[in-house]
């Protein structure tokens, strides 16, 4: 008798898994880029909390796909990302691009117009990546562009640090074949 209610018991487990919904990734994740700045140590006190520059974005995947074509239409706003608006948050004042940003928190979103790759970095924050405000608009900073020799499959923005002082590097925007920068510097 415990061997069928046992066998009962592993075909009604069995079946359970076989009706389970099968599991699919998502079309876009979550990725931050960070940036740690250290001050100098004073000899005999702690370390100092380093103070950061972070960008959090969704992260769309080409799967198959061309890069989308908000990337290459003219005048058409991308949100610089997927679902929820790129944010960037700085705990020191930047220059980006030539702009001054002072410490704080930003949407960026990119635009090409004229043949030219645009960052626009937007006063508004915490919106849906499609609610884009123009008037909030702190600054439109030109992009250099490059074509890549290899697709990237997934979007990618980072912050790459200059290997010298003061605090420096190149903040990049790639996907697919495209590849967009400027300048940051701390200020």
């Amino acid at each position: 008798m415990r061997g069928v209610i046992g066998l009962v018991g592993l075909l009604a487990v069995t079946s359970l898994g076989a009706q389970a919904p099968r599991l699919t990734a998502a079309p876009s994740t979550r990725a931050t880029a960070v940036v740690s700045l250290s001050a100098p140590r004073v000899a005999g006190q702690p370390a100092p909390t380093p103070l950061t520059i972070k960008v959090e974005y969704g992260q769309p995947h080409a799967r198959g796909r061309s890069v989308p074509a908000e990337l290459a239409t003219e005048g058409t706003i991308w949100r610089t990302g997927a679902n929820a608006s790129t944010t960037i948050t700085t705990e020191v004042d930047l220059t980006i691009g030539g702009t001054a940003v002072p410490k704080g928190s930003y949407s960026l979103y990119t635009i090409r117009e004229r043949g030219m790759y645009y960052l626009i970095i937007n006063r508004n924050t915490g919106q849906w990546g499609t609610e884009y405000d123009a008037s909030k608009d702190l600054a439109r900073v030109a992009l250099t562009v490059a074509t890549r020799p290899v697709a990237l499959e997934s979007f990618q923005i980072a912050l790459v640090p200059a290997s010298d002082a003061p605090p420096r590097g190149a903040l990049t925007l790639l996907w697919g074949t495209l590849a967009l920068s400027t300048e940051w510097a701390v200020r």
